[in-house]
């Protein structure tokens, strides 16, 4: 079983790869400036969103949206990092897979929470194109959420058996 350092230190790396890549972007690229990586299907590009992961609620005004934003990523955040100290005291299947897709989610969500309390908003850079339709633009904390999410989805619906505190 994964130790509990190795757990944070994952988040730690993520929220780390998190704010250099912001960083540098912010420094080296103009708002809205495009960099083309492979024409037609990956671009970097500097914008500001102010709503959720991939836009969502961006276009929403007022101060609710902000305390919307924080307040359920500081719950995910909690919740994540509670499951990843306690585990596998707690009920989880898939062993260190879970883990770290836990890990991925909570060094993702501090790196957009440190964004969106510092700033009002979360640099965006990343800009993928499948064919014709444009995909939102995201950042390192959002592939880390989002790969997370995913590797989590993968570890609960395998069935394996669940850790048991006898087990540990």
């Amino acid at each position: 079983m994964m130790a509990r350092p190795l757990r944070f230190a994952i988040s730690a790396a993520v929220f780390a790869a998190d704010r250099i890549s912001k960083l540098w972007i912010e420094n080296h690229i103009s708002a809205w400036e495009t960099w083309p990586v492979i024409p037609g299907v990956l671009n970097i590009v500097h914008t500001q969103n102010r709503g959720a992961a991939f836009g969502l609620l961006a276009e929403s005004e007022g101060p609710w949206r902000t305390l919307i934003l924080i307040g359920l990523s500081a719950l995910v955040m909690s919740f994540v990092a509670v499951q990843l100290w306690k585990f596998p005291h707690r009920t989880w299947p898939g062993g260190n897979w879970t883990l770290t897709a836990l890990s991925l989610v909570l060094g993702g969500a501090i790196g957009n929470l440190y964004d969106r309390i510092w700033r009002g908003s979360v640099t965006d850079f990343i800009q993928v194109f499948i064919g014709p339709l444009e995909w939102p633009s995201f950042n390192v904390a959002d592939a880390a959420i989002s790969t997370g999410a995913v590797m989590l989805l993968l570890s609960l619906s395998r069935g394996e058996p669940a850790v048991r505190k006898s087990e540990v």
